[in-house]
């Protein structure tokens, strides 16, 4: 006779471990105490960094192809497919780690990239493309993922423009008219736990602008093109998407994709738990154990712990949490659907040799969860 069954679906710790080996310390913990306990990994996350592994986890097909990365020399990218469904994930090809040396690059980095990875995708035959943001280097509202579509983007003496934000300010004349016809032809899921506007305190330059190296000036500059941008481009389309929860994702890709490509939005983890089969995981589990890296005020809006919980509810089924460290309280845990907490600081409260030895202090965790929710197994 199995075991009780338990649902692992955490989120990578950021800096430390990816999902799969949080998932592997944590069913280790488990098996210790109840060896007859039926694990089941689901590979999620919430639509940014880590989105494409989850859809390869879950047995989509790797496709790896060369695109400009953010400061526009080549890289290798992969994107994940399964006959119908292309993943594509942005950081794959403009991410923050893909800026050579670790230099910020505020002003010039590009999303071209991404937009070469779409078409990639499209070359596959797919009907449906699922598109994360999240974790771009780039502040340029879309601009080259459309230029990798087939866009061209001319100033007044109608010569091409350069990349990045900082040139958004020259664009004279959009020519939306190349794009690769093939875009409007499938499905388009934004998938996004952001819902940041393009423009304003709240948009893609004053919020996210920063992270990536903008000081004041950019911040400026970058939002004055932002600006000059989403009006041309709702001249050219007579649709003004600036304001759409997710334009400001991604540096503003979400904008691009929302206003010219027809993308719907969606929450990302909550694609991601279609995608890989999350409700026939859960029946007729005991638990479903999530978690992410720190659990803080950003987790409850749309992060992959809390969309799990939800998920998980849906079925009956309680929730608990692993975590580096967590910084909610009960109050706003419960409301978030998560019964309890298992933070790796109650083991060790230095967060360094927490991050040097989190897959043994997930293990002891994993031990406590079943302890604390398999009753009646013998210890």
């Amino acid at each position: 006779m199995s075991g009780p069954r338990i649902v692992l679906a955490s989120d990578k710790f950021k800096g430390s471990l990816g999902a799969a080996e949080v998932a592997e310390a944590v069913g280790a913990g488990v098996r210790r105490v109840c060896a007859s306990a039926e694990i089941r990994w689901v590979p999620v996350a919430d639509g940014g960094e880590g989105t494409v592994d989850a859809a390869l986890a879950a047995g989509f097909e790797r496709v790896t192809v060369e695109v400009a990365g953010p400061t526009g020399q080549p890289v290798g990218a992969a994107f994940a497919h399964n006959g119908e469904v292309a993943v594509v994930e942005s950081a794959a090809a403009c991410g923050l780690w893909r800026l050579p040396g670790g230099r910020f690059s505020p002003r010039t980095a590009t999303s071209l990239g991404v937009g070469q990875l779409l078409r990639a995708a499209l070359d596959t035959g797919c009907r449906t493309v699922v598109l994360g943001v999240g974790g771009s280097a780039c502040t340029d509202g879309g601009a080259g993922l459309l230029v990798g579509l087939g866009a061209t983007l001319r100033d007044a003496h109608g010569d091409p423009v350069g990349p990045g934000g900082g040139a958004l300010a020259d664009i004279a004349y959009p020519d939306l008219h190349r794009l690769d016809p093939r875009i409007h032809e499938v499905e388009l899921i934004l998938a996004s736990d952001v819902d940041n506007p393009l423009l304003g305190n709240h948009g893609a330059a004053h919020v996210f602008g920063p992270q990536k190296g903008a000081g004041p000036g950019e911040v400026a500059l970058l939002e004055a093109g932002l600006t000059h941008w989403a009006r041309l481009v709702a001249r050219r389309t007579g649709f003004d998407a600036a304001d759409r929860p997710g334009a400001g994702a991604a540096g503003g890709i979400g904008f691009a994709a929302l206003a010219v490509l027809g993308a719907r939005r969606a929450g990302g983890i909550d694609v991601m738990l279609d995608l890989v089969g999350f409700d026939r995981a859960v029946k007729g589990a005991r638990l479903v154990v999530t978690g992410e890296g720190s659990l803080d005020e950003q987790t409850l809006h749309g992060k992959a712990p809390v969309g799990v919980a939800a998920r998980a509810a849906q079925a009956g089924i309680p929730t608990v949490a692993v975590a580096g460290r967590c910084l909610l309280d009960t109050e706003q845990l419960r409301a978030a659907g998560i019964e309890a907490v298992y933070p790796l600081t109650a083991l060790e409260p230095d967060v360094e040799r927490c991050q040097l030895n989190a897959g043994s202090l997930l293990e002891r965790q994993g031990e406590r969860i079943a302890r604390d929710w398999l009753p009646n197994i013998p210890l």
